[in-house]
């Protein structure tokens, strides 16, 4: 009978998802944990921008090619590990805060199970709910500690804490990426185009082109992600190189 039931409750609920389907409804959405794409856009960004920076104080100032490539090589891997080991460091101590913080709310669930029940009731009433559904709802979810101490954690901690980011994988999406984007204003140099012009230029491009990648992905005005960029990019080198053309200057 109960199955008789939810299959009569089901099929207008069937109904209603299939014409808004079909209408553009639709419950897919971006990646918002920043699980991978902070990182990886971070690294590519300060990547680029670092390298592209450095070397443009270094043809500021008037220094050999064999100079700028040596530094420039330097910068892409000491910049690299530092970026793939800090992100590294800084999930791990994130989780590792997280768990601390889940492991305390585990030993209140199992010494006041009444008050984290009546806790979680308060909740759902702030949600809107009557105080009878509330604790209704309270204890159906209090009868599985896991689900009661995922949805505490949720509320108070604002995480889920069996979705964490992956610490490794942050870290070597970091030291990944600023390695690639630390490597664009070096190719020039690499293929014997000894010309500070042509890698500033191949700088520009990547930085126009992954601004509109990211406004893509966030789905932000493309055109206005890769200018911003660009912007941002192109602030940072003219300070650099003009500081890398004073103090050539002063010490030719």
């Amino acid at each position: 009978m109960i199955s008789q039931v939810g299959d009569e409750m089901s099929e207008p609920t069937q109904a209603v998802q299939q014409a808004a389907l079909a209408a553009g409804w639709s419950h897919r959405h971006r990646d918002v944990s920043g699980g991978w794409l902070r990182p990886t856009v971070f690294g590519a960004v300060d990547g680029l921008v670092t390298n592209a920076s450095l070397i443009a104080g270094l043809g500021g100032g008037g220094v050999a090619p064999h100079t700028v490539i040596l530094t420039g090589v330097a910068a892409l891997v000491a910049g690299a590990f530092s970026m793939g080991t800090g992100e590294y460091v800084s999930v791990t101590n994130q989780n590792e805060l997280v768990h601390a913080e889940v492991a305390t709310e585990r030993r209140m669930h199992a010494r006041f199970p009444a008050a984290e029940q009546d806790e979680l009731a308060e909740t759902f009433r702030g949600y809107g709910a009557d105080p009878e559904t509330a604790a209704r709802m309270a204890a159906a979810v209090s009868r599985d500690p896991d689900t009661a101490l995922r949805v505490h954690t949720r509320e108070e901690l604002g995480v889920d804490p069996f979705e964490l980011p992956s610490a490794l994988a942050a870290g070597l999406s970091s030291l990944i990426a600023f390695s690639a984007g630390a490597l664009i204003p070096l190719l020039p140099y690499l293929a014997g185009l000894n010309v500070l012009a042509a890698s500033l230029g191949i700088t520009a491009v990547a930085l126009l082109a992954g601004g509109m990648v990211v406004g893509r992905l966030t789905g932000r005005p493309v055109l206005r992600s890769g200018l911003r960029q660009l912007a941002l990019g192109a602030l940072a080198i003219a300070v650099t190189y003009t500081v890398g053309s004073l103090i050539g200057g002063h010490a030719a």
